[in-house]
């Protein structure tokens, strides 16, 4: 099993550098077996291919958002499309199991490699995964964000932030039942 994450999330052009394979190589951060990026840079599939990548989670599938799906994709990668926005009104909660599981069953297949997007690298994906470390990696919010913050910058939105706030009060909850049984 895949003991890093790669987080990486830069622009088309990153400081007056074309974003290509090699710019990626120079310019990533590990932190297990999980890539994480902006939409522009999930879009270079060679890129993605020679990085090993397995299993792609998008977070903006949608006709106006990204068009990653399953046909771009193709049978290179094991592809999830979520329909999220980056609004204070969506709940992307409902999302949060079966994108943990997503991501948790491709670090467990041989060379599993997970890419996980959205547009911007910020909001939608950095959620889903905060929310995949506190449901298999048992690690509250704080120590959650702790972990990513120190690779990257991260900005979920104010609505997601609550979410993952009730997730992390829910598992606290079951811990301590699971504790008294």
């Amino acid at each position: 099993m895949c003991k890093y994450f790669i987080v990486l999330s830069f622009p088309c052009n990153y400081r007056g550098h074309e974003i290509t394979s090699d710019f990626f190589f120079n310019n990533f951060l590990q932190v297990w077996c999980l890539f994480f990026l902006a939409r522009a840079v999930a879009h270079n599939k060679a890129a993605l291919l020679r990085l090993g990548i397995t299993h792609v989670l998008n977070a903006a599938h949608s006709k106006r958002g990204s068009i990653g799906n399953q046909r771009f994709y193709g049978n290179d990668f094991v592809y999830f499309g979520i329909p999220a926005d980056d609004s204070t009104h969506f709940d992307l909660d409902v999302y949060f199991q079966p994108a943990a599981d997503f991501i948790h069953n491709a670090l467990k297949s041989p060379g599993g490699k997970v890419l996980v997007h959205c547009i911007m690298g910020m909001s939608r994906s950095s959620t889903l995964v905060l929310a995949y470390l506190m449901i298999y990696h048992h690690l509250s919010l704080k120590k959650a964000l702790e972990k990513v913050v120190k690779k990257r910058a991260i900005y979920p939105n104010r609505n997601f932030l609550a979410l993952l706030l009730d997730l992390d009060l829910q598992l606290t909850k079951k811990k301590k039942t699971c504790q008294i049984l």
